[in-house]
C-alpha cells in the first residue's frame, strides 16, 4: 500500500503542488480544502489521490475527515499544514472576529491535525508534520495585525510539538516563504514584476517534500526560502 500524505490548503498555487509532487513520489494523497469541484478535478489528475472537501476550521468536520482517511488507508507517514487565513489592513479595521476565524485555520487547525495523527504516526514508526509559514511568523508589520500574530503562534505551536514530537520519531518543521507565490491574483498585483521576483508553487513543493524526507541525524525546524533577486 502506498503510504499516506495528507495535505490541507489545496488550492491552485502550492497545494496543488504539494499534491503532484507527492504524488509524483509514489504517496496516495489526501487533499483537503473547501473546493470540492476543485479538488475532485486534480485527484481526476493523480493515481490513488482522495479529494476531501472539508473547512479545516471546522473542528468537528475536520477530525470527522482525519478519522474517516486513517481507517480507511492507515496513519499518514506525511501531513503538511498548508492551510491559511489572512486579513489585511490597518488594525483598527481588521474585526476580531476575522482574527479569530485566522487563527482556527492557521492554528487550531494545526492543532488538530496534531493531536489527531501524531500519535498515530509514533505508534507506526515516524513520519513528519511540515507547517507552511512566511515571514509573519518573525515580525509584525502594519497592516499585518489580522495575520501575523496567527502566523507568529503557529510557528510557536509547531515548535512546541516538534520538542515532544521529534524523540518519539515524528519531524515537525516550519517553513518561511518569505516570497510573493505565484498565483494568478498575484501576477495581476504585481503586473510590472519579472518572472524571477515570484517563488513558483514547484519548487515550494520540492522544498516541502525534502524536508519530509530529511534523515534523522540532520532535521531541521525552522526552514527558509526566497527568490535569488530579493534583497535580504
Amino acid at each position: 500500500m502506498k503510504p499516506l500524505a495528507i495535505v490541507t490548503g489545496v488550492g491552485p498555487g502550492t497545494g496543488s503542488s504539494l499534491a503532484r509532487k507527492f504524488a509524483a513520489e509514489g504517496y496516495r494523497v489526501a487533499m483537503l480544502a473547501r473546493d470540492a469541484a476543485r479538488l475532485g478535478a486534480l485527484a481526476q489528475e493523480l493515481p490513488d489521490a482522495v479529494a476531501v472537501p472539508v473547512d479545516v476550521s471546522d473542528a468537528p468536520a475536520l477530525l470527522a475527515a482525519l478519522e474517516d482517511l486513517t481507517t480507511r488507508f492507515g496513519p499518514p507517514k506525511v501531513v503538511v499544514h498548508n492551510a491559511v487565513g489572512g486579513a489585511f489592513g490597518d488594525f483598527l479595521a481588521v474585526d476580531p472576529a476575522v482574527l479569530e476565524q485566522n487563527f482556527a485555520i492557521n492554528v487550531l487547525a494545526l492543532h488538530h491535525l496534531a493531536r489527531a495523527l501524531v500519535p498515530q504516526m509514533i505508534a507506526a514508526g515516524g513520519g513528519s508534520l511540515i507547517v507552511t509559514g512566511n515571514t509573519s511568523a518573525l515580525r509584525g508589520k502594519a497592516h499585518f495585525a489580522g495575520f501575523a500574530p496567527t502566523k507568529a503562534a503557529q510557528r510557536i505551536l509547531a515548535e512546541a510539538i516538534a520538542r515532544e514530537a521529534g524523540p518519539k520519531g515524528v519531524h515537525v518543521a516550519y517553513l518561511v516563504i518569505d516570497a510573493v507565490i505565484d498565483v494568478p491574483w498575484a501576477r495581476e498585483r504585481f503586473k510590472d514584476a519579472p518572472d524571477d521576483f515570484f517563488i513558483a508553487p514547484d519548487d515550494i513543493a520540492a522544498k516541502v517534500f525534502h524536508l519530509a524526507g530529511q534523515p534523522k541525524s540532520a532535521w531541521s525546524f525552522l526552514s527558509e526560502i526566497r527568490p535569488f533577486r530579493e534583497t535580504w
